[in-house]
Formats: structure tokens, C-alpha cells, sequence
């Protein structure tokens, strides 16, 4: 039946916005339905190549081949094939109908949320020394995906939300990372858990604080580090107000007390790589 299938060779795309898959990859725009189903929108050339460069299980992609125009985006194409994915070909309406942003670049991926548990990090594996970043209840996808990509950008090896209040895999958390979400090893716990495994492997807690005494460029981050940053609205809760963490702060010499958390995030990951020293491999 023309229209029916979309796959690549056949004569017609999917063109109705009715099409089951069509509606199945639009309800994922819901958090409930993430949860539900373990799946979510990747909608980028770049972000869905992250994603199968990271392993990530890749459930389906939505191709429009006249938006298919960068190099980008059929080189995530090709990387999609090789990795045995067929797409299904969609008329323009109907990818603008699943795409979760406004930028669309061609395609879009389905793909099943990948695990964020504490124990994912140790089968992942961490360096005997590791920088860990640690957010405490962000609320805003926007904000975590900047977070994620100076996380990235620092050479962070691991970051970890603590009591989340976005799901980590939001489509807006992806897009804003870059698709730096699936390359970052990346957990989510309670507060109460993350504290505990730090402390269960003498990871060195530093909080960020706008009243701690000392600055965090005056402070060692070297060794085995945990830095960790509260939410803008709340800061840190008081379960990191313990002997072993050590507060710090940022300089701040205008009017305002305190950063962004994204911008305050970077500033404090580049502060511990600059103490570090660029990595040897």
C-alpha cells in the first residue's frame, strides 16, 4: 500500500501524522512516557551520531531525504546503516512533527535511555584518581546539558545527579549537551547514596558554597575529587554540610553572589583540570 512502509527503495514516505510509529515517537515528548517506555528523542545529526558512536540501542530513525543536506547528518545516516538500523523515510510534516526541537537537520532517533545507576560507573570503570562532578537537584534540561558538555570539555570522569528533577535523557538535555549525555559516564542517585559512595571509595568532597571561606583556586583539587554544585533556586542541601566536605567558592566581584550552576560548573571543572594538568593518554 503506498505510503505504508517509508522504508528506504519503496515508492512512497510515510506521509500521514497518524501513523503509529509516527504518534509513538511524538508521545515521547512526555517524561511519563520516557519512564514508561525506557525510550526518548534524539533529534540532531550530531547528537544521534554521538549516540551510536556510544553503543547506545538506536529502537528506530525518522529520515527526511530532502532535509538530509549536511555532511553531518548523512554521515550519522551512513553510521546509523552500518550499525543495522533501518530508517523509515518520512514525508517533511511529519518530521517536523516528530522532531523535538525547532533545528531539524534531517532524522531523528529513537533510543532506549541507557543505564544511570551508581553501579553502571563501576563497571564502566573509573581512573584510581578520579574528577567526579556532582549536581545537586537541577531542575532546568538546559542547564544540565551545559553541564554535561563542560564536563565533557574538562575531561570530567564521571558526572553524577544527585535527586534529579529533569529525567537525564530529556530531548532538551541531549540537544543542549550536544550529545555529550551519552559519551560522559553518567549516574543518577539520591543524595544520600552519591554521599555514600563517595565516602565508600575516599573520594574528597568539595561543595560549592557562595560563603565559604576559601576560594576554590586556593584550595587542592588534585587527586581523587568529587566537586559538587546545588541548584540555583536552593543551593546544596544540608547533608553537604559535613566535616569531610570541604566548601569552597568562586570570586564574585560585582553586585550578584553566585553564577549560573552551568557557568559555575565550568568554571570549577576547568579550575581542577588546570590544577591537574592536561591528561597523559
Amino acid at each position: 500500500m503506498s505510503g505504508s512502509t517509508g522504508r528506504p527503495g519503496t515508492p512512497a514516505p510515510i506521509a500521514s501524522l497518524h501513523n503509529p510509529r509516527v504518534l509513538a515517537a511524538v508521545r515521547l515528548r512526555d517524561r511519563r512516557r520516557r519512564d514508561e517506555t525506557g525510550l526518548t528523542i534524539v533529534d540532531g545529526a550530531r547528537e544521534v551520531s554521538r549516540a551510536v558512536g556510544a553503543g547506545v540501542a538506536v529502537e528506530e530513525v525518522f529520515v527526511c531525504p530532502s532535509r538530509l543536506t549536511s555532511d553531518e547528518a548523512r554521515s550519522a545516516l551512513e553510521a546509523l546503516v552500518r550499525a543495522g538500523v533501518r530508517p523509515w523515510q518520512v514525508t517533511p510534516a511529519v518530521l517536523d512533527k516528530v522532531a523535538f526541537g525547532e533545528r531539524s537537520e534531517g532524522l531523528v532517533a529513537v533510543v532506549r535511555i541507557p543505564d544511570t545507576s551508581l553501579d553502571r560507573l563501576e563497571r564502566l570503570g573509573l581512573p584510581p584518581e578520579p574528577l567526579i562532578g556532582v549536581v545537586e537537584s537541577v531542575e532546568k534540561p538546559g542547564n544540565l546539558g551545559a553541564i554535561l558538555r563542560s564536563a565533557d570539555g574538562a575531561g570530567l570522569d564521571a558526572l553524577i545527579a544527585a535527586e534529579p528533577r529533569t529525567d537525564l535523557f530529556n530531548p532538551n538535555v541531549i540537544r543542549a549537551s550536544l550529545g555529550t549525555v551519552f559519551t560522559v559516564r553518567l549516574a543518577a542517585a539520591s543524595t544520600a547514596a552519591t554521599l555514600a559512595w563517595l565516602r565508600a571509595r575516599q573520594v574528597r568532597i568539595v561543595a560549592a558554597r557562595p560563603d565559604a571561606r576559601h576560594l576554590a583556586s586556593e584550595t587542592d583539587l588534585r587527586g581523587s575529587v568529587a566537586l559538587v554544585l546545588g541548584s540555583e533556586s536552593e543551593g546544596l542541601s544540608e547533608a553537604w554540610d559535613a566535616p569531610d566536605v570541604v566548601p569552597v567558592r568562586l570570586p564574585m566581584l560585582g553586585v550578584a553572589d553566585s553564577l549560573n550552576v552551568a557557568a559555575a560548573a565550568a568554571v570549577l571543572f576547568y579550575e581542577a583540570r588546570r590544577q591537574r594538568g592536561m591528561p597523559t593518554a
